[in-house]
Formats: C-alpha cells, sequence, structure tokens
C-alpha cells in the first residue's frame, strides 16, 4: 500500500479519488434494469418465471418458486451443530440490540385544550433480500439476519425473503434454516432484479410489500433506487469501506488484515489506514503486502488496494479524527491507545469499532448492530439498517374551542403571508359560527 503525508497534494489527490468513487451506474445499466421492472410489473409471474429460467434455474417452475414447509424444514437437518450453534448466539445478540430501538406511541395534553401526539405502528409487509453468493456456495446467511430480525421487533405481520435458486432450483440450507430461526413468513427462490420488482409491484405468486431491505449486485443496487417511492427502502448501498485510525501502539498484524477483510469484498471497496506514527504507516504496508500474497481472494483485493487503497500520514490523532470525519467511512475502526479519548469527536460513521480485539467482522456476523451501513460519504446524513426502516409515525392533533380561537389569529396571518385564502378561510369560518 502506497503512504501519503498529510495535508499535501498527493494526499488531497487521493482522498478525492476514493471519495468521488461514489454511486454512479452505467447508463446501459439503468436502462437494462428499467426494462426488467417495467416487464415484471406488467407480465408478473410470467416475467418473473423467463428471468429466473434464463440466469439461474432452468427448471424452475412458478408452482414451485416457493420454498415449501418440507424443503425449509429438512434444511435444518442438513447444517451441522456448530452452525446452529454461531447462529444461535447471533440472533439472540442481534436481537437484544434491536429491541433496545423500538419506541412507542405517545401523547401530550400540556398546551391547555390540545392533544398532541404521535402513533406508531408498523408497515404492514417486508422484503428482504439475500444474496445466494456463487450459486448458493456462500450463503450469506447474516443478511437473513440483519433484515429479518428489526422487521420481527417492529412488528411487521408479514415479512417475504427473496433469494437467487441455485441451478437445481434449491435455496442453500442455511439459509432457510436462518429464515426458519428468525420466522421469516415465505421464502421466494427469485433473485437479481426482477426478485425486487416482484416484491415492490406484487405478482400471482409474490404479494407487494410496503418496505425492501438488504445487500445485492448492482442490479439490485439500481433496481432499489428505482422503486424507491413506490416502497421505502433502506438504503441505496456501495462498496464496503473501512477506515482505521491507529497510533503506535496499535498492531501492524491486525491492520493489515482488517484492510483486507473489505479489500477482498468487491474491487471498488475502500480501505484507507490513519495514522500518526510513521513506523506503524511502514509496518502495515509491509503486512499488507505479505498476507495479500496468500488471500484466496487475492485479484480482488490486489485491485481495491491498488485503486481505492491508502496509508495516510498525519500529524497526530485529531488530525487523523476530523480526516476521518470528512471521508464518513462505513466501517471505522479506532485503534489508539485510549480510544474513547476520541470517541465524542467522531460524527460521521456507519459503525464505530473499538481496540485491538474488535475488528470489523464481530459487526459482521455476532455483535448485535445491524451490518447494513451507509456507504460513499453518506454516513454524514443516513444510519443504520434498524426498527424505525419499518415504522410509521403518524401525528395527533385536536384542538378544543378555547385553544382553536386562542391560536386562530396567528394561523391566519401566516396563511395571508403564504397567499393560501382558502387556508385562512378554513379557520375564519369558525371564528365567525363562533361570534354569531
Amino acid at each position: 500500500m502506497k503512504i501519503y503525508n498529510y495535508p499535501s497534494k498527493s494526499a488531497e489527490k487521493r482522498i478525492a479519488s476514493i471519495a468521488n468513487r461514489g454511486l454512479g451506474f452505467k447508463k446501459k445499466d439503468v436502462l437494462t434494469v428499467t426494462r426488467i421492472l417495467e416487464d415484471v410489473r406488467k407480465n408478473r409471474d410470467k416475467a418473473l418465471i423467463k428471468y429466473t429460467n434464463r440466469f439461474d434455474s432452468p427448471e424452475m417452475t412458478i408452482d414451485s418458486i416457493q420454498a415449501t414447509r418440507e424443503e425449509i424444514d429438512t434444511a435444518a437437518k442438513k447444517v451441522d451443530r456448530s452452525f446452529g450453534r454461531a447462529l444461535n448466539r447471533a440472533v439472540r445478540q442481534i436481537q437484544a440490540f434491536h429491541k433496545q430501538q423500538s419506541i412507542k406511541s405517545w401523547i401530550n395534553t400540556k398546551r391547555p385544550g390540545t392533544l398532541l401526539g404521535q402513533m406508531v405502528n408498523p408497515v404492514d409487509a417486508a422484503g428482504v433480500y439475500v444474496p445466494g453468493g456463487m450459486g448458493g456456495k456462500t450463503p450469506l446467511v447474516s443478511s437473513v439476519l440483519m433484515g429479518v430480525i428489526p422487521a420481527k421487533i417492529a412488528g411487521v405481520k408479514h415479512i417475504a425473503m427473496v433469494t437467487p435458486p441455485n441451478r437445481d432450483g434449491k435455496v442453500n440450507p442455511h439459509l432457510l434454516t436462518a429464515a426458519k430461526k428468525v420466522g421469516v413468513d415465505a421464502v421466494y427462490k427469485v433473485g437479481s432484479a426482477w426478485a425486487i420488482a416482484a416484491l415492490a409491484y406484487g405478482t400471482e405468486t409474490i404479494p407487494k410489500v410496503d418496505v425492501i431491505v438488504g445487500p445485492g449486485n448492482i442490479y439490485v443496487t439500481i433496481a432499489k433506487k428505482i422503486v424507491a417511492g413506490t416502497v421505502g427502502i433502506d438504503m441505496i448501498a456501495g462498496p464496503s469501506e473501512i477506515l482505521v485510525i491507529a497510533d503506535h501502539t496499535a498492531n501492524p498484524e491486525f491492520i493489515a488484515a482488517d484492510l483486507l477483510s473489505q479489500a477482498e469484498h468487491d474491487i471498488l471497496s475502500s480501505a484507507i489506514l490513519v495514522t500518526n506514527s510513521k513506523d506503524t504507516a511502514k509496518a502495515v504496508a509491509l503486512a499488507v503486502d505479505e498476507k495479500l500474497a496468500v488471500l484466496k481472494r487475492k485479484e480482488i483485493a490486489e485491485k481495491s488496494i491498488a485503486s481505492f487503497g491508502a496509508i495516510i500520514v498525519v500529524p497526530d490523532i485529531d488530525a487523523a479524527v476530523e480526516l476521518s470525519n470528512r471521508i464518513a467511512p462505513e466501517h471505522l475502526e479506532i485503534q489508539i491507545k485510549d480510544p474513547f479519548a476520541v470517541i465524542g469527536q467522531i460524527r460521521n460513521a456507519g459503525a464505530v469499532f473499538l481496540g485491538d480485539y474488535t475488528p470489523e467482522p464481530v459487526g459482521d456476523y455476532i455483535a448485535g448492530p445491524n451490518h447494513v451501513l451507509p456507504t460513499a460519504g453518506t454516513a454524514r446524513f443516513s444510519s443504520a439498517l434498524s426498527v424505525d426502516n419499518f415504522v410509521k409515525k403518524t401525528s395527533l392533533i385536536q384542538y378544543s374551542r378555547q385553544a382553536f380561537e386562542r391560536e386562530a389569529g396567528d394561523i391566519i396571518r401566516l396563511a395571508e403571508i403564504e397567499g393560501l385564502d382558502a387556508h385562512a378561510n378554513a379557520v375564519k369560518i369558525r371564528l365567525a359560527r363562533f361570534h354569531k
């Protein structure tokens, strides 16, 4: 990894190239996805099975597109006990964290003659997209947990999971076992943009939902962007990111391993170390090279590091924190002597991992917080997937006659300033009745 001194023109240029990789989509991909969405909206099941046969499972029929109860029950017998133990721990801890996010309806009557409040209700139906991963060979079990658990805690009545099948028309048993564990109501063997279309518009087989969440490839991401507004979505997610703030006490081997844990995701992933120690910078650069040589996904990680990786040496830790806030990383690791000394200065980050023994994968799988996080600098204004994504907040307002009369003049004045005479008249007509 190349080392940059900050501030400098070369460091600024590198930071800009990383930050500006953004969430842009090629026009041809947007057109392709738009055509798929429209096809499914118009032709429903017919289009759904057409794309599934063409890209995933040639023999799939519409009658077998939903996983049966027998398939789901049988899946549990195909996974080993160690997976079961890990799954149980992850579910327990993710549930415990998300239960803290629950909010309740409230009413306030402090202002004389008024009742003001907020009703909190879950959406009726949610769809969770779960990538299949190499034809089901690398099932993203954690995506099931992170998408379904907050929806369940919110009180969503119907939760559908969609995931691409393998060529035999089957779903990996680990995914089905996880789906059963967290209480998914229906599992559909469809993937990519056509799965998003089915959830957004509904087909004869797949009912439409109110909210769609979950990560996916470029086609899934574009599809979610297009249907946003027809349904709610969690976010438009970009490539994975990690930024590590470290000082002279940090372990270079740990840092190198953590940087590569994100670089191996995608050639567009970003891995950055910001440190006030030149010795740490040099040691991490060497460790990254050594670990890259034996990495299974070496080619991907190598391209990611070459294009969007950097080691940046700053004057002090305060400068490191400011730079991190500017970049607003998806994952921020703080590996300094006392990470709690700077935590109050962190303003922009999807999730923060404190200390030497809290690598980013802890958050991916088992710690409890959601791993669906804002990327590409959007942590400046958005948050992790949470229970909030699955609820609606409705305002309640009631005025007595006395409260109405007390505030009527101000309402009329503001309406008249805005040129909205009918608004003002809706108040005046009531006042006139009072004074007959």
